[in-house]
């Protein structure tokens, strides 16, 4: 630590720190543009001139490095005459389109040339002119001419995004920022650009011209798609989501958002809404108040029980589902005699008991800082966006190797030390090489049958040095055939090598089903048994038969055979399976509860008032409860859900669930059904929910085209 003065006030700041880091420690305000924490230092708007003692011309605070003894002042004459030179000079050629820019009340450059701007510009001439871009549909580069070419979304692609996108090429006042030979801006991190710019030239394609910063009202709330949990702002206008930012937050997503956290909400105000319960009778459907729809389900449920038993009901719920929800549904189909109900869509094996809730092992935090990783069965860049941004952010700031097992050779955007490429079927057997390489290097017996590749041993080599290390098992390594296999090599390599193991787990909640028990426990079918033809009534909660099943258990063709399916989704849906479709809430209207991959419970409230006939599931499902007349489901709030589970099962302590309800240790049994050895495929980033895959913006990108509803091509 070293002493300077800073504004007459002496501070201690760490060595080889900037100016401008020494003012935001004790709070001293220094104008500026082309600075963000989150990014290097590029010194180009100059607008953070200072005054330091005995240097000739002011310099810039956020490129000149603290020195002992220092002497700044960031309110002297000669520090606001050069900061006012430079607001004069960015103005020069700025277009006077305030009334009409959509950066109007959130633009630095506004603000900034509010109290360092004059009167009036001593510049009469023509103002140039740069021509509009079309890189995409969720980012809109119309207004061009406004950029003050700060270089943050240039800066972003390269070191956060991992892509360079955007260049600025040409010299002088010719030079404009853009893609390279008119390329569209494609990365799963790209609306994160409009958040860095600090003027009104990259703007939301979407939110173009919906509204005005002060006509929103603000709700917090948790993304309800990946793991990660990312903390959202949702900006609300007439009762209707317009706008989602991100809500910084260091320990989950930092201060940024996928592109799929922050665009999904246009499909909440989608044509595809159901706004009010539908039956279909004679093959079409008709609109029928709730009391109709409730006391239909109950008469059909009863006569399913009466004449197959209570064993023929099951539910499938999605885990984008939130705790209440997943609680209620199992409640419900329990109180009804059955066990059958599962959260696991899209596995192809099915562990019969846990030893605790599969989840990442590590705070989400400390992916930011690990030295060497393993990731088998995951796309993880499209699969985690922010779980590979804190990784790729490892390579260049704690030298980390990223090694891979993997369907292809996908593009990550990071440098990776060693990738084996093999067909699902092959996993196992490649991650046994690993372990065989590991006990080679160490001179101990391994725990299968494998051959020393040259990829294996690389991979062995890099997880035996290093400190901070992991061993991440992805989306398709949980859903595999052979899951259990993979989870008993990695966690022998993981011992070995003293690495954490972790899941990244799928969904938003997926710890959360787990620990809420959505999965049959006393002799109830899994996903597979449920559709192998068992079942006479079915509940769908939040999933779509043709979607988010694995497409061996042929969830479409088996659902046709009951006698009754009932669909609880706030999208018209299942309507070529379904008897009933009844309209919940999405996560902005409804209260409710997450637990991401490290265990964090994080709750949130509704955004805006239910759409139409609309109802949080919550209450859907109290409601059938009290119509079937049981009494395990009455609750008067969404809270008192939570604090039953919590109460229940144990499971919550604080904000974290308790390290004993979480383990990655092999489970004990594993079902003796057929397991199926069908190709896999990952989920496409853009298809993952019913939501997303409604955003009309998502699915015109380049990730959507790329991909299907069951898979992604390679």
């Amino acid at each position: 630590m070293i002493e300077i003065e800073l504004d007459g006030k002496k501070i201690e700041v760490t060595e080889g720190s900037m100016v401008m880091h020494a003012a935001e420690k004790v709070g001293v305000f220094i104008p500026h543009f082309c600075y963000h924490k989150k990014l290097s230092i590029a010194a180009s708007c100059r607008m953070c001139l200072v005054d330091v003692e005995k240097m000739p011309k002011p310099m810039p605070a956020c490129a000149t490095p603290v020195t002992k003894g220092m002497v700044v002042r960031t309110k002297s004459d000669k520090a606001i005459k050069a900061q006012q030179s430079v607001m004069e000079f960015l103005l020069i050629n700025h277009p006077l389109d305030c009334p009409i820019c959509d950066q109007g009340g959130e633009c630095q450059l506004q603000d900034l040339a509010v109290g360092y701007g004059a009167g009036k510009s001593r510049f009469g001439e023509e103002k140039r002119v740069v021509p509009s871009k079309d890189v995409g549909s969720l980012i809109s580069m119309e207004e061009m001419s406004r950029c003050i070419h700060c270089t943050r979304c240039v800066r972003f692609g390269q070191e956060i995004a991992g892509v360079m996108e955007l260049g600025m090429p040409h010299r002088g006042e010719h030079s404009e920022i853009g893609t390279y030979l008119g390329a569209t801006i494609d990365s799963e991190l790209s609306g994160n650009m409009i958040d860095l710019c600090p003027v009104g030239a990259l703007t939301s394609k979407p939110f173009r011209y919906n509204a005005r910063t002060w006509e929103l009202s603000r709700r917090k709330s948790v993304s309800p798609h990946d793991s990660t949990g990312s903390n959202l702002v949702v900006q609300v206008k007439n009762n209707q989501v317009v706008r989602v930012l991100p809500l910084e937050n260091s320990d989950v997503n930092d201060c940024w958002l996928a592109d799929r956290d922050r665009f999904s909400y246009e499909a909440l105000n989608g044509t595809e809404r159901l706004t009010q319960p539908m039956l279909k009778q004679d093959g079409q459907w008709a609109a029928v108040s709730w009391q109709v729809a409730l006391e239909y389900i109950a008469n059909g449920l009863r006569n399913v029980q009466s004449e197959h038993g209570s064993s023929a009901i099951g539910a499938f719920v999605s885990p984008h589902s939130t705790v209440e929800e997943l609680y209620l549904a199992g409640s419900l189909v329990r109180g009804l005699g059955s066990d059958n109900v599962d959260y696991r869509l899209r596995n192809h094996e099915f562990e019969r008991k846990q030893l605790g809730a599969r989840y990442l092992g590590m705070p989400i935090s400390a992916l930011s800082d690990l030295q060497r990783v393993l990731v088998v069965g995951s796309n993880l860049r499209k699969d985690h966006p922010l779980f590979a941004q804190r990784i790729r952010h490892s390579i260049v700031h704690a030298g980390c190797q990223v090694s891979a097992i993997s369907l292809a050779a996908y593009d990550w955007a990071m440098p990776l030390h060693t990738v084996s490429v093999a067909p699902a079927e092959n996993w196992v057997q490649s991650l046994a090489d690993v372990a065989v390489a590991i006990a080679e290097e160490k001179g101990i017996s391994a725990p299968a049958q494998g051959n020393v590749t040259d990829s294996a041993r690389a991979m062995a080599k890099s997880l035996l040095t290093g400190q901070r290390k992991a061993v991440l098992l992805g989306n398709m390594a949980a859903q595999h055939p052979s899951a259990s296999e993979l989870l008993k090599l990695a966690n022998w390599i993981a011992e070995q090598t003293q690495a954490k193991l972790g899941y990244l787990t799928e969904a938003a909640n997926t710890v959360g089903a787990q620990l809420v028990e959505a999965v049959p426990k006393n002799g109830g079918m899994n996903v597979s048994q449920m559709l192998s033809g068992k079942l006479r009534a079915a509940l769908l909660l939040n999933c779509e038969a043709a979607f988010d099943f694995a497409p061996t258990h042929n969830a479409v063709e088996s659902l046709k055979t009951c006698d009754m399916v009932i669909t609880l989704s706030p999208f018209k849906s299942n309507m070529d399976v379904s008897d009933v479709l009844l309209p919940i809430a999405p996560f902005t209207e409804t209260p409710g509860t997450f637990i991401n991959a490290e265990g964090r419970l994080q709750s949130f409230h509704a955004s805006v008032k239910p759409l139409g006939e609309t109802r949080p599931a919550w209450k859907v499902l109290r409601a059938l409860a009290e119509v079937l007349g049981l009494s395990n489901c009455s609750f008067d709030s969404s809270q008192a859900v939570l604090r039953k589970f919590a109460e229940e099962k144990d499971a919550v302590s604080s904000s974290f669930v308790p390290e004993s309800k979480l383990n990655n240790l092999p489970a004990q049994l594993i079902d003796d059904g057929v397991k199926s050895n069908a190709p896999m495929s990952p989920v496409g980033i853009y298809h993952l929910d019913s939501i997303v895959r409604r955003a009309l913006s998502l699915q015109l990108t380049a990730d959507a085209k790329g991909s299907n509803a069951q898979g992604a091509t390679v």
